[in-house]
């Protein structure tokens, strides 16, 4: 078995790790665990095909049986419905940097839109070898990859206005009245 092919492939699925799961620590587990599996079931890859599709397939299963585990064992009741909360998580003091806004609200896409706008813009992966790593149709790859990129658009305006709006109300002193 010739590694160097699989270690060539390791920082693709760290990036696609850290993005899916948005914790280090969780991403690097999330690789070491794609790792094993991928050298366990070495024979099960067909050689001359895509190894990055296989990894990232293997990657994206883990991922999901993870979550599901975690569900089922309450570890998340239920998951929380970030677009359903009334505040907004404060910023920081300082200005905002825009990669943690855009990790912030990638984090808020759904699980299914976030993993196909990952795989397409980040990886390079065509439509065809998304849909076959999610194992869902190639219309709906499209569809999701379309809806992700508005609703991360939508997310990223609110952001970028929501540090301006409470800029521009702190430098206006607030009026008083003057007998």
């Amino acid at each position: 078995m010739n590694r160097q092919p699989l270690i060539d492939q390791i920082p693709a699925l760290r990036r696609y790790a850290r993005a899916l799961t948005g914790d280090a620590w969780a991403a690097d587990d999330l690789v070491q665990d794609t790792l094993e599996r991928a050298c366990s079931k070495w024979r099960l890859w067909l050689a001359g095909s895509d190894l990055r599709a296989w990894l990232f397939t293997i990657m994206h299963n883990l991922f999901v049986s993870q979550v599901r585990h975690r569900v089922r064992q309450g570890d998340l009741a239920s998951p929380v419905d970030l677009a359903g909360l009334t505040q907004e998580p404060a910023a920081p003091a300082a200005c905002v940097d825009s990669a943690i806004d855009l990790q912030r609200c990638l984090l808020r896409l759904p699980e299914e839109q976030r993993v196909v706008l990952l795989l397409v813009t980040l990886e390079d992966l065509s439509y065809a070898e998304v849909a076959r790593i999610t194992g869902v149709p190639t219309g709906t790859v499209m569809s999701r990859l379309s809806r992700a990129r508005s609703r991360l658009q939508e997310l990223m305006e609110a952001s970028a206005a929501s540090p301006a709006r409470a800029a521009a109300e702190s430098a206006t002193p607030p009026l008083r009245r003057l007998k």
